[in-house]
């Protein structure tokens, strides 16, 4: 047994389509991987098709995510489901202010609205996590104002805010998002999608202080998340942190 087997585990991120049977199916995925809880924002906001147009060629779209969707799944499961809040720039924060006390974090996501993270809109919804004590999921794009450096800038105008980069930075490969996100202790690293060489390295760079495990299901199946995790071999100590204490931590639940 390996300490990935051992330990309790939250996945940091997660989707849920509106889409019948999702809810079920998802915690059906969180048992057969032995996953104890999860993080759960909002999916099928936009056509996968014109997602992956959009990340190579831009453009946006204004659509709203089914936060509701994502409430009615977490509802009842006694704190195993932990929603957060997708946010659309495209309108006023006033509309996630209004809702932000039944979520407990938000995502901000320029792959989907287009909306960087240089705009004012983007820092008025980071003001109101400020006000809540919502940790931050962020995804960055390879384009001006929505790269891991304006992340980091973000990041420094909010310090009190807690900040997670999602999918290891960009691409499969982004060593240098870890050296971006270094000396700014309010970023943490969510380490789906990327190779095993950049959760290795995040883990020597960073310290497993400062990284979140997350399999973006149901793009990703867990089981690939945990099986990088598996043949890492990371003292329990180590995996414990990503698995489990530093997700605790940012949903201010140290003491599970």
């Amino acid at each position: 047994m390996t300490a990935a087997d051992a330990q309790p585990v939250l996945d940091f991120h997660v989707r849920l389509a509106p889409r019948p049977g999702a809810a079920e199916r998802l915690l059906a995925t969180l048992d057969e991987c032995g996953l104890t809880r999860a993080v759960v924002c909002a999916g099928g906001t936009i056509d996968l098709d014109r997602l992956s147009r959009q990340l190579v060629e831009g453009g946006h779209v204004g659509t709203d995510a089914d936060n509701d969707a994502v409430l009615d799944a977490c509802a009842g499961t006694d704190g195993r489901l932990v929603p957060f809040f997708f946010a659309n720039p495209h309108r006023s924060p006033e509309a996630y202010r209004a809702r932000a006390a039944e979520f407990r974090g938000l995502e901000i996501s320029p792959a989907v609205h287009g909306v960087g993270l240089t705009d004012p809109r983007v820092a008025g919804l980071v003001g109101v996590a400020a006000e809540y004590g919502h940790p931050v999921y962020v995804v960055c794009l390879a384009r001006h104002g929505a790269g891991v450096a304006d992340l980091v800038t973000l990041a420094r105008r909010f310090p009190r805010v807690s900040f997670v980069l999602g999918h290891s930075g960009i691409g499969n490969i982004d060593f240098h998002a870890l050296t971006l996100i270094r000396d700014e202790p309010n970023i943490l690293l969510e380490t789906s999608g990327g190779y095993t060489c950049v959760a290795e390295a995040a883990v020597s760079r960073l310290g497993a202080g400062r990284l979140v495990f997350g399999s973006e299901y149901p793009l990703q199946h867990p089981a690939v998340e945990l099986a990088k995790f598996r043949v890492l071999s990371l003292p329990p100590g180590q995996w414990r942190q990503i698995a489990w204490d530093n997700a605790h931590r940012l949903l201010r639940e140290e003491k599970r």
